[in-house]
């Protein structure tokens, strides 16, 4: 029920800011997502937002090939233009995304926190914190959520271009994800 993916066995993914996640470019439709998941051996399925959340109104889900029908490695939000503008991780079994060697995905929120806060004041950004205690950066477009697995608690971060139709990363932040835990 809780089990989590070894390191070892996980798609290594980078992430460039406001560009990509991994094979996952900001802006490419559903079509070319779904061309650039398959080439990493993940299948997925799209289907309209149960709850619109400002211009986004359409998000896919997609697993390893092999891996059981309801598993959620990562789920992708597009806008109403059909342009991709989030992506969110999945801390249990999605690929392990980097910065500048950084993991960001399936580690303990605190420590990650510390290091992410340390990566941007080096950088001269201002590190944040979202009303619900999550790390956040508006110069990076991410934000890093935490995801329950069994009595701990493991990073789920959520990378955002929101460009011409939100202000922040966390205004990007789809319903559907706050319910993640």
């Amino acid at each position: 029920m809780w089990s989590v993916v070894n390191d070892s066995d996980r798609v290594q993914w980078h992430y460039t800011p406001f560009e990509s996640v991994g094979p996952l470019r900001f802006g490419m439709s559903h079509e070319e997502a779904s061309v650039a998941m398959g080439l990493q051996e993940f299948s997925g399925t799209a289907s309209s937002m149960h709850q619109r959340h400002g211009a986004l109104v359409l998000q896919a889900v997609f697993r390893e090939m092999t891996a059981p029908a309801y598993v959620r490695a990562v789920t992708v939000y597009y806008r109403e233009s059909g342009g991709l503008a989030c992506v969110a991780v999945d801390a249990l079994c999605g690929p392990l995304v980097s910065l500048d060697g950084m993991q960001l995905v399936g580690r303990v929120p605190s420590e990650l926190t510390d290091e992410f806060h340390a990566y941007q004041e080096r950088r001269g950004m201002s590190p944040t914190i979202s009303v619900e205690g999550d790390a956040a950066s508006d110069e990076l477009g991410i934000m890093v959520r935490a995801q329950r697995v069994g009595d701990i608690l493991l990073s789920r971060p959520v990378f955002a271009r929101f460009d011409g139709w939100a202000y922040t990363v966390h205004d990007c932040i789809p319903r559907d994800e706050w319910t993640v835990r």
